[in-house]
């Protein structure tokens, strides 16, 4: 039988303010709903289908790489297989994360200030970090 309460999860957003600044923050992904997902099974808690997916693509990135000053090419999740890398938002906030954390890079259109543009990112540690991307259309944690 499935939980009473609404599950839900921790994910890293880095996103663009008005001004053009990438910034991180921590959100709460919570939308699940119990729902009959499988005939002949018990409800399960199920988030509604994403609209947009336009592709699915692995990265392997070398340790000791750094992957300078960039912006997310599309809005996208990205999900830590194995290794750890880095974030750095253009407001000075470095996120580390390690095999199944969870972020959404949603920094498309940031000014360039100083050299600095989108985020900075990176591998942590001496073993490769192998990121799945799904990119999609839409930030789901955009107000609207």
């Amino acid at each position: 039988m499935a939980s009473e309460s609404k599950p839900g999860f921790p994910v890293w957003h880095l996103w663009r303010d008005c001004a053009g600044v990438s910034h991180q923050k921590q959100e709460w992904f919570e939308d699940f709903n119990l729902t009959s997902f499988i005939k002949d099974i018990p409800d399960i808690w199920t988030s509604p289908a994403r609209e947009g997916a336009t592709n699915t693509l692995f990265l392997y990135l070398l340790p000791g790489q750094v992957y300078q000053w960039h912006e997310n090419p599309v809005p996208q999740w990205i999900v830590c297989i194995s290794g750890r890398f880095f974030i750095e938002s253009m407001d000075g906030v470095r996120i580390e994360m390690g095999p199944g954390e969870l972020a959404f890079g949603a920094d498309q259109d940031c000014r360039c200030i100083d050299g600095r543009q989108g985020h900075l990112s990176g591998v942590v540690g001496p073993e490769p970090a192998v990121l799945m991307l799904i990119q999609v259309g839409v930030d789901p944690f955009a107000p609207g």
